[in-house]
């Protein structure tokens, strides 16, 4: 047989495509090499056609005997990655077939899963840093009662972080540093449905125009100015 034909056939048989996700993590679900192996031949099999193989068709591709091969097929089923299922053909005729569903529905569960405790950390050293940078801004400790305010903020008013950031930078800008203005421009900013970023800006902008000169509009010179700053604990409609 020439080389190019081998190679044709070669390709024809086709590859078996096994998810990334299947080797990254099957250790963790508790499934050994060998049966990690099984899983792959069967996944072969379905590929080629064959959707219910017995332990005498696995028998002859492994090193394993048709009793291992039953008992491999009895433990995925039992831990709950395997199941039997039925099928039917163009003629009508059921016939069965082996359903690794289980398995897949289990390993996307896990990464979600993981991804969301990512996500939670990622959130929570978030929700730390917020009380560093307090302090930091503050040049000392919080108090109890303080941090407790902070926490509400997060916790009971539903505000992100960096919308908090952005309120304790407009109180650094302001020079008025305390929870109290710190919380009337959260509580302003939740009254007008301030929720990003980019609100925060434009709701920000029009007020540190205020007072402005038209005149001082159309300067294009680079003058030093005092920017206006509203004050966020005034009484308003």
């Amino acid at each position: 047989m020439q080389h190019e034909d081998r190679l044709r056939i070669w390709i024809e048989q086709g590859n078996v495509n096994v998810s990334q996700l299947f080797f990254s993590n099957y250790k963790s679900l508790g499934i050994n090499d060998l049966d990690a192996m099984l899983i792959m031949q069967m996944t072969s099999f379905k590929a080629a056609g064959n959707e219910f193989p017995t332990p005498s068709d696995f028998s002859k591709r492994m090193s394993l005997t048709e009793n291992e091969v039953s008992m491999i097929l009895q433990r995925l089923m039992q831990h709950g990655f395997l199941r039997i299922g039925q099928s039917e053909d163009a003629s009508g005729v059921l016939y069965e077939t082996f359903s690794l569903h289980p398995l897949w529905s289990r390993l996307t569960d896990k990464v979600v899963l993981a991804e969301e405790e990512v996500e939670k950390g990622h959130q929570e050293m978030s929700e730390g840093e917020i009380f560093k940078l307090f302090e930091q801004e503050f040049g000392r400790f919080l108090s109890p009662m303080e941090s407790e305010s902070i926490s509400m903020w997060l916790d009971d008013d539903g505000h992100s972080v960096e919308i908090i950031r952005a309120a304790l930078k407009e109180a650094v800008l302001a020079e008025k540093l305390s929870l109290r203005y710190i919380d009337r421009i959260l509580f302003e900013w939740k009254k007008k449905n301030v929720k990003t970023l980019d609100q925060v800006e434009s709701h920000t902008k029009k007020f540190r125009s205020v007072g402005i000169r038209p005149s001082q509009q159309k300067e294009r010179v680079a003058t030093v100015k005092r920017v206006p700053f509203y004050n966020w604990l005034e009484e308003r409609d």
